[in-house]
């Protein structure tokens, strides 16, 4: 029987593993950890039965993934849910940036922008079921659906800032600022409209979801998809070198490129090698969690009732932070994003004291302490919040390195969203999952289409493992 070794069991090892094993192959798949998921984990770290999400926590993009759809996790058990409002981006004078699930509604909120906004969004809305496969995919290939593609794809080229001037009110530029902040790169830069505009897409098709039960009932879903198709799964393995993999005929890495690098050593082609120990690295994440009573009081009435508020004050604001962490400077008031998960599902709180979830933008391996900086941004558009936290607990970027090696020095996206590395993933190859070295692929967050609790990377490098397979 074919087999296959999966290395890494984060959302995209699980989705490769579990495609594969529904391929009819024997898998097997090594984790690290003492528990699969990667960054879909969750845990009550504060007061018992108050559930937090370890980094992943809103999904706009997994809900219509192609590859979660093929394994159809609903029947393992996994629940999307949805607060009323998807994410709300207050400024100082009070007003806000509203972004709903519908488009018309969004327009309706976003007033005088409504018109372009809609004419920037609808029509990949109206066709995102067709467009999916497309966007959330290797882009150096040709499209199914080529003049839909070229439809979204044209705005997605331009810097956040250049096309936050198609947009005439600071609460619109605001709102689309904090999105494309997504990125985690300069706003000026080329490209970092991308993810920004894809999150925006795939929201108004599906809801920004949260996952009933918390992150980690992606991954049980996934590891259950697995074991229905006879795959095992081994945790508390950790690979350091290629000899510690079994023998199989394919393996696939949802590693970094520096581990992948590490582990196969002078086996990796010289120019794969020298490609994945040049590959860059992104800013960090500074991440607190929050038992806080009564919820936050925040004094745009919307945001209480929206399950991701994002700070950080106009779009010059955002993009100056941005800039700033970038180039491994603290910023005074950093981009911030703040997760209210158990508005769409009430079963993480516990009576009256709710788990709220808020991570900072900082510099790659940041050594300071950002929980001022994070609670000094939520007072800031809602005063009185400190009075009513109850609990709290923080993760540093090496914190999340240690979690995770995928994370180094808190880059929770795998690697720095740059114009290549979008495009082309770790190295310069048609095909991005190949590490040159063959039966060997690379299925981390580090391939296109990038991170998020999607699984196509695991999509993608089971593919072209198959096709490699069928080769032979």
């Amino acid at each position: 029987m074919t087999s296959a070794v999966v290395v890494g069991g984060g959302p995209n090892g699980l989705a490769a593993a579990a495609l594969l094993a529904k391929a009819g192959l024997h898998v097997t798949l090594l984790e690290a950890a003492e528990e699969v998921g990667g960054g879909t984990r969750s845990y009550e770290a504060l007061l018992p039965g108050l559930l937090h999400d370890h980094c992943s926590a809103i999904h706009p993009m997994a809900v219509t993934s192609p590859a979660l759809r093929e394994l159809e996790l609903e029947r393992h058990g996994l629940r999307w849910r949805l607060a009323d409002i998807d994410c709300v981006h207050p400024l100082d004078d009070g007003t806000a940036g509203v972004l709903m699930r519908s488009v018309t509604e969004t327009a309706r909120l976003l007033g005088a922008d409504g018109n372009r906004y809609r004419a920037l969004v609808e029509p990949s809305v109206r066709h995102w079921d067709a467009l999916a496969a497309d966007t959330m995919g290797p882009l150096l290939r040709i499209p199914s659906h080529p003049l839909l593609l070229a439809r979204f794809g044209l705005p997605t080229t331009l810097p956040a800032t250049a096309l936050a001037r198609l947009f005439r009110t600071p609460q619109t530029r605001a709102l689309w600022g904090g999105i494309a902040a997504h990125a985690f790169r300069p706003l000026g830069r080329p490209l970092t409209s991308a993810i920004g505009l894809g999150i925006l897409v795939a929201g108004h098709a599906a809801g920004w979801a949260v996952a009933e039960g918390g992150s980690r009932s992606i991954a049980g879903a996934l590891e259950k998809a697995l074991r229905e198709h006879g795959g095992t799964v081994e945790t508390g393995v950790r690979i350091t070198d290629h000899r510690q993999i079994p023998a199989a005929d394919v393996t696939l890495l949802d590693l970094d490129p520096g581990q992948a690098a590490a582990i196969y050593g002078d086996r990796l082609p010289a120019r794969t090698r020298s490609a994945y120990r040049r590959f860059r690295r992104g800013p960090g994440a500074f991440k607190i969690d929050l038992a806080v009573e009564g919820g936050i009081p925040w004094t745009h009435d919307r945001a209480r009732h929206s399950g991701t508020v994002h700070l950080g004050g106009t779009i010059d604001e955002i993009a100056r932070g941005e800039r700033d962490v970038t180039a491994g400077r603290m910023p005074e008031r950093p981009f911030t994003l703040v997760g209210q998960q158990y508005l769409a599902d009430p079963g993480r709180s516990v009576g009256d004291v709710h788990p709220v979830w808020a991570y900072a933008h900082v510099p790659n391996g940041y050594t300071g302490d950002a929980t001022e900086a994070i609670l000094r941004q939520i007072e800031r558009f809602a005063p009185g919040a400190r009075e009513r936290i109850v609990g709290l607990g923080a993760t540093a970027p090496a914190d999340f390195a240690a979690a995770n090696a995928n994370f180094a020095g808190g880059d929770i996206l795998t690697g720095a969203k740059t114009a290549p590395q979008l495009i082309l993933g770790a190295r310069p190859a048609l095909d991005p999952y190949t590490t040159g070295l063959p039966g060997v692929f690379l299925c981390s967050a580090a391939t296109p289409p990038g991170p998020g609790a999607h699984g196509m990377c695991g999509a993608g490098a089971a593919a072209s493992a198959l096709r490699h397979l069928g080769a032979a």
